[in-house]
């Protein structure tokens, strides 16, 4: 393919999705904050740039994926940024989880610089990132949407990416959706503490529960870490509290009562205060068994 992909952020997420966008046959280059992921993109077969206008000078559409509302700021608007450098008729892909104030923002700053911004939260983890069937909600102009629906459909699942509106709105989903994850993992963790505590076999009811109405995504990925006591990592404790964050602030500004994530809010404050901010956000299940006085 001609067409060359510019892609900042190869963290934990945008490896993998980088990597996937190079199997597709798309000329990539690449900048982020750690080399060692650049060396390996390099390796296979991508182009080092050694900062973030780089990028914008070689690249027609261009993908962020960072950690905060101010790095994807810096790599965009700050210093030897995105915007220092960029072409008119560029397409920038932000696929971070930021706040969608920020998205708005960056939205109008590119578009008054002759580019057109997305926001593109995903959802799904590392494994979805892997296996490119993440989960994508996209927020922007709908043109832009549909020209780049090809790119995304590799880094995630066709039939999970979909165009929720106008800019921000992107990201104000994927709030929505950190929100239902985050009150799911608490109740299923609630669960499986109450049938360690009966002395009933929790990885049965699981596998019950998995069977009815209660089926979910969060009971089938995070039940089974929480069972097996493993946190490896599919995503940091302490990026899912970023983006609770950014809940709690947007509820705020929507006036939007929350108590069930409210709650969920103090869990994660909890499994922060306990250190566990660079295991699986999974993990909060622990200290829920904790709580109940289980090992």
């Amino acid at each position: 393919m001609s067409q060359t992909i510019g892609f900042i952020g190869l963290g934990l997420m945008g490896r993998p999705m980088a990597k996937n966008l190079l199997k597709a046959g798309y000329k990539l280059v690449v900048n982020s904050r750690s080399q060692g992921p650049v060396d390996d993109l390099v390796a296979s077969g991508a182009t080092r740039a050694l900062t973030a206008a780089d990028v914008a000078r070689q690249a027609s559409v261009i993908i962020t994926m960072v950690p905060d509302s101010p790095d994807v700021e810096l790599v965009l608007d700050g210093p030897n940024g995105v915007f220092t450098a960029l072409q008119p008729g560029t397409t920038i892909i932000d696929m971070s989880s930021i706040a969608p104030g920020v998205a708005r923002r960056l939205a109008d700053r590119a578009k008054s610089l002759g580019a057109t911004m997305l926001d593109a939260p995903v959802s799904g983890g590392d494994i979805g990132a892997i296996n490119g069937t993440l989960s994508i909600m996209v927020g922007g102009d709908a043109d832009a949407f549909a020209k780049a629906k090809p790119i995304l459909e590799v880094m995630g699942n066709p039939e999970k990416i979909v165009y929720i509106g106008e800019s921000g709105s992107g990201q104000l989903c994927k709030l929505c959706n950190q929100m239902v994850i985050g009150g799911t993992l608490a109740v299923v963790a609630e669960a499986l503490a109450l049938a360690r505590k009966a002395n009933v076999d929790a990885a049965k009811v699981r596998e019950a529960l998995l069977g009815g109405f209660a089926q979910s995504r969060v009971l089938e990925v995070h039940g089974e870490r929480a069972l097996k006591n493993t946190y490896k990592p599919g995503f940091y404790t302490h990026l899912f509290a970023k983006d609770m964050r950014n809940v709690v602030a947007t509820l705020a500004e929507h006036e939007t009562p929350a108590p069930v994530t409210a709650v969920v809010q103090q869990l994660l404050n909890a499994t922060m205060a306990a250190g566990r901010g660079n295991e699986d956000n999974s993990v909060m299940a622990k200290t829920v068994f904790e709580m109940a006085g289980l090992k």
